[in-house]
């Protein structure tokens, strides 16, 4: 954490505030997006949107491009948290209603400790780690649990969203824990740019081939809807989350992540009718309640406020992938 003066604090309280609410309103936009927007070709042209201005900007302003050195991680980040861990959320939530793939997603931490728990210089999991994940596991069981046992078509669309909200929380993990070990100190904005670029490439490529394009047209809704996720959504968020990060603790910029869900499903339900009932609510708060768990254990016993969530040292600049921020 950089050194704050009042002024910086004050502007990073309300930047960490626009976190909470741009991170929690994506998942609406995009179950706008879909209503006339293909699941693949809505991403693809977010992030290539996203990219371009972004990139554009700071070509303008002198920035080098990434050296061709760079361009081999920036691809597996855009496959890993832009195509597995943004593009699982988009199709997933065809089926499932915003909201609770916002709860879902937030079981990401579930997948991180298992991964870092298989690699040599990763955190081990402890007790207190595998209560997390089994309390969180059976809130996605009480979740899933009548439509795993319905049968019918209905049930097995929201089941595949769940398990394509699992994949993405999968993909994210791995490009976070790739990006952890391999920051490169080039500018994190531009590597940003082309990561954002990459993965919408990729995206748009899978659209085509699965033939959206066919069934592709813009409503003033969904247009709206796209521009607010290409902007605000994508690097609005991004900004905001670096500037809190430099100025205040990272436990409490890592709070949004419990906040996003609960403004996602106020969300869901008040202007979308999604449903939820009390079985919902319990299986989101045993969900959370593992995820607080989780990150409990993950904190070790030197202070971490010049680390940010995933690891690297900030030095008054982030030092890594941008994506891992949690951007959805």
């Amino acid at each position: 954490m950089a050194n704050s003066g009042p002024r910086e604090r004050r502007l990073a309280y309300l930047a960490w505030i626009a976190v909470c609410l741009i991170w929690g309103t994506t998942y609406l936009g995009i179950r706008i997006t879909l209503e006339t927007i293909p699941p693949w070709l809505m991403s693809g042209m977010r992030w290539i949107i996203a990219g371009t201005i972004l990139g554009g900007g700071l070509l303008i302003r002198g920035e080098r491009p990434p050296s061709a050195r760079a361009w081999s991680g920036i691809a597996f980040l855009g496959v890993t948290l832009l195509v597995l861990g943004n593009g699982g959320v988009v199709w997933a939530e065809q089926y499932v209603p915003s909201g609770l793939a916002a709860v879902i997603v937030a079981a990401s931490p579930f997948w991180m400790a298992g991964i870092e728990a298989f690699l040599a210089d990763g955190e081990k999991l402890t007790l207190r780690t595998i209560v997390g994940l089994a309390v969180g596991f059976c809130g996605i069981l009480l979740l899933v649990w009548p439509d795993l046992t319905s049968g019918t078509a209905t049930g097995r669309g929201f089941i595949a969203g769940v398990i394509a909200l699992q994949i993405a929380c999968l993909g994210w993990s791995m490009g976070s824990s790739y990006s952890r070990r391999h920051a490169r100190a080039e500018n994190i904005f531009m590597i940003t740019a082309a990561q954002m670029l990459a993965g919408g490439v990729m995206m748009l490529a899978l659209g085509t081939l699965q033939g959206e394009w066919r069934g592709l047209h813009f409503s003033t809704r969904t247009a709206g809807a796209l521009a607010y996720l290409s902007t605000i959504g994508a690097l609005g968020g991004f900004v905001a989350y670096t500037y809190a990060l430099r100025h205040l603790p990272v436990s409490l910029v890592s709070l949004y992540a419990y906040v996003n869900p609960v403004i996602a499903v106020a969300l869901g339900v008040t202007l979308m009718g999604e449903p939820f009932d009390s079985r919902m609510a319990l299986a989101a708060a045993l969900v959370l309640a593992g995820v607080a768990i989780v990150r409990r254990s993950g904190k070790s016993d030197e202070p971490d406020k010049d680390k940010t969530p995933e690891g690297e040292t900030v030095d008054g600049r982030v030092v890594r992938a941008a994506g891992a921020s949690g951007s959805r």
